[in-house]
This record gives C-alpha cells, sequence and structure tokens, in this order.
C-alpha cells in the first residue's frame, strides 16, 4: 500500500529543518525524513483491533510542524520510528479481530488517535480511569510500541496511507447524515471543544481567538455551540480566514500588524502603555484567550492581552517558542491552561466523550462547516499538499486533506 512515511534520521532531520524554514513542500521526498512509500498493510496487533480503509485524512498543523523539524524534542521518546503520518481521518472498517464487538465490517468511522491505557490493553492510569485519555501515563508500554497518537507510532501506521489500524476504543461511528468532508473534520473539532471546555467562559465575559486556521475557526463555532453568546473578538491573518471567522460567530475580525493594538484596547477598554523598543504593556483585556497559534509571537499577544487573574488557554502545539516574556504572567497572576486533546467531557450532570459531543452536535450543524475542506489530494501529490497546507494565504485554505476513496 502505499504511505507517507517518517524515518529518523539526523542528517535529514537538520537538512528538512534548514528547508523547512522557507520552502516546506521540499521537506518531503528522497532526500527527507518524509516520503512516499510502499508498505506491507498493519497486522491485527490483537483481537480487539481493527483494520480501517483510510476515506479521507487531514494535514494537522503538527504534521507540517513534524515534516519542517519544528517539533518539541519533548515528544522523542514518546514516539517509536519509523512511523506513518497521519490522525484526522474517516475511514471505513475493512478487518475486525476476534473480540471485537463495537463495530461490525462496513462501518464508517472518524479516528481518536490517543493511544491510550484501553488501547494498549493495560490496567487504566489514573486520567485514563477519569476518561481523560489525552493525559495518559503509560503511552510507552501495552501490546504496541511507543507513541502518544496514531500517526506517531510505528505498529498503528497513520492515516495518510491507504489503510492504518486502530483499537475498537479509538473508533466512533459517523452517521450517514454527516458526509465524509465533514467527518474528516470531527477530530480537530473535538480539540477545539475540549479547548472551550476547559474555559468555559461566563456570558459576561470578553474572548479573544489568536489566529483562525481550522482549530481557532472551530474554537469560534465551538464557543457558539456551547451557548456562549458573549463578545467573541479574533486575529485572523489572511482575508478568506476574517470571512469564516464572521461567518462562524466572530464578533469582531481584527487583522495583525499595524493598528492591532488600538482596535483590541478600543473593544476592551485597556489602558495600552508604549514602552523601551516599541514594546507595549496593557492593563486590562479579555478574560479568556485562545491562543490557536502558538508561536513565539502569539503566545507574547496572548499573554499580553489576558487580563489580570484571566485565562491563556493554549491550543495551537507549540514547536520550541523563543524569546517568550513570562514577567506579566506573574504581574497579573495569570492561569495558564494547556489543551492537547479529548476524553470524557461534564456537560451539566451528564458525561460523554468530546468527539461523541461533536458529532451529535454537527448532526444539526454540518453544512455550515462542510466548506472548511477547502483541497484535496490523492496521497501521489503529497508535495502539492504539503505547499498548499503550509502556505494557507497564498492557496486560500483551511483544512487540507488526502482523498483515498477512488
Amino acid at each position: 500500500m502505499l504511505a507517507i512515511q517518517y524515518r529518523k534520521s539526523l542528517p535529514l532531520f537538520l537538512l528538512a529543518k534548514l528547508l523547512g524554514k522557507r520552502f516546506p513542500h521540499y521537506c518531503i521526498g528522497w532526500w527527507s525524513p518524509t516520503r512516499l512509500v510502499k508498505l506491507e498493510e498493519q497486522k491485527l496487533p490483537s483481537p480487539n483491533w481493527v483494520k480501517v480503509k483510510t476515506l479521507l485524512a487531514g494535514i494537522c498543523g503538527s504534521d507540517i510542524d513534524v515534516i519542517t523539524s519544528r517539533s518539541s524534542f519533548y515528544f522523542v521518546p514518546l514516539t517509536s520510528y519509523p512511523f506513518v503520518l497521519g490522525h484526522e481521518a474517516v475511514g471505513r472498517v475493512v478487518e475486525v479481530g476476534s473480540k471485537v464487538s463495537k463495530v461490525k465490517i462496513g462501518d464508517r468511522v472518524v479516528l481518536e488517535p490517543a493511544l491510550s491505557c484501553p488501547v494498549r490493553e493495560l490496567e487504566p492510569c489514573s486520567y485514563c480511569e477519569a476518561g481523560l485519555f489525552g493525559n495518559c501515563e503509560r503511552i510507552t508500554e501495552g501490546v504496541i510500541s511507543s507513541g502518544v497518537q496514531t500517526g506517531y507510532c510505528r505498529d498503528t501506521g497513520g492515516a495518510w496511507s491507504e489503510s492504518f489500524v486502530a483499537h475498537e476504543h479509538q473508533l466512533h461511528l459517523v452517521p450517514d447524515e454527516i458526509p465524509d468532508e465533514v467527518a474528516v473534520l470531527v477530530e480537530p473539532f473535538a480539540c477545539a471543544m475540549h479547548a472551550v471546555l476547559r474555559a468555559r467562559p461566563s456570558k459576561d465575559c470578553k474572548v479573544l481567538v489568536i489566529g483562525c486556521g481550522t482549530i481557532g475557526l472551530m474554537t469560534i463555532k465551538s464557543l457558539r455551540l456551547i451557548g456562549f453568546d458573549g463578545h467573541i473578538s479574533t486575529i485572523a491573518k489572511y482575508p478568506h480566514q476574517r470571512e469564516w471567522a464572521k461567518t462562524l460567530g466572530a464578533d469582531v475580525v481584527v487583522k495583525p500588524g499595524k493598528g492591532l493594538h488600538d482596535e483590541l484596547g478600543a473593544i476592551t477598554e485597556a489602558k495600552i502603555l508604549k514602552g523601551d523598543f516599541g514594546i507595549r504593556t496593557v492593563l486590562g483585556g479579555y478574560d479568556v484567550v485562545f491562543d490557536c497559534v502558538a508561536s513565539s509571537q502569539t503566545i507574547n499577544e496572548a499573554i499580553r492581552w489576558t487580563k489580570a487573574r484571566g485565562k491563556l488557554i493554549l491550543v495551537g502545539m507549540p514547536s520550541i517558542p523563543k524569546g517568550v516574556d513570562l514577567a506579566p504572567v506573574w504581574h497579573k497572576e495569570l492561569h495558564i491552561l494547556g489543551s492537547y486533546a479529548y476524553g470524557i467531557e461534564s456537560i451539566g450532570e451528564r458525561k460523554i466523550h468530546t468527539i461523541d459531543l461533536v458529532i451529535e452536535m454537527l448532526l444539526k450543524e454540518w453544512r455550515e462547516i462542510r466548506g472548511m475542506l477547502t483541497h484535496t489530494f490523492p496521497l501521489t501529490r503529497y508535495r502539492e499538499a504539503i505547499a498548499v497546507s503550509a502556505r494557507p494565504g497564498k492557496h486560500k485554505a483551511i483544512k487540507v486533506a488526502f482523498d483515498m476513496r477512488q
């Protein structure tokens, strides 16, 4: 089968890091750690596992970070090599183990990529016991090799291939009403929904969303879906992102650059003080800030614009930011929350998995977001797909995916 595989090599890693700064689409090929290869299909690790034929597989910002060698070294001992990339997927079940009861051959499913205790067939750690599968502490043990997710484990395969294997615990049925083009958005949508549920802004809060890629836009929509009717400002870099932000529920959409601070200051009635080297200090700001980019620049802006004792949620996966000024965190006593994946959420007295909650909500709302899948490519056009995903402004891209339905 065809697959896009990452192989560990320090010289090729350094070459990709050099090229990735300006030419991300050149970071995939025979000269890089990431290449298109032919592989044997994965075998089921145990009778509780399933083989899934990939229909659509999304390209995530974290995948681009891997390809361009920008990922944090924190993940190296939590990963097994070589691995097939891809963790955002809708597919169809084509093989089931003898003990599988949750799904059957022919079912259409979305993947929950976390390789937690249930997936590894281990006694649950305290986090998995609580339904916090993304926080599993046993991700290097069990019936498969190390890996935080499908797409970073050598034994599972990944969604950037014609098929992959998954434990039945990882699979969520997709209702017939939801098309493939929306189903492939469920996993990133669950990430955004989890971030919103971590923050749970009250109705009188002012919220700022920084970044309007897939996760930023889905954060805006998630806020509205949970019933938040307070003010949402957002910072969006490109015109097509600004249009989407307004459609999904942002009250004010601001361009980065000159005039940004004046606009945000007017919205929040914050006091903006200019210091040396053009650096601004903000007194006041937003009650809740979601940083959906997590670059050095956006983290500094997020810290600056979170008001005293406010919440800052890091939704984007940080690589290794440099030059982040933490003095305002100390001075304003900010609450900084990471938001990585998802699990069992509490909605009033109800307990529900984030992915199932998103699917439930999309049964009524899917038409509004269908157009967020802006580009699809076969695996053989992988360089073009990576180039479009890495340069969303040039190509007016939101979500880019590999299409293996033919």
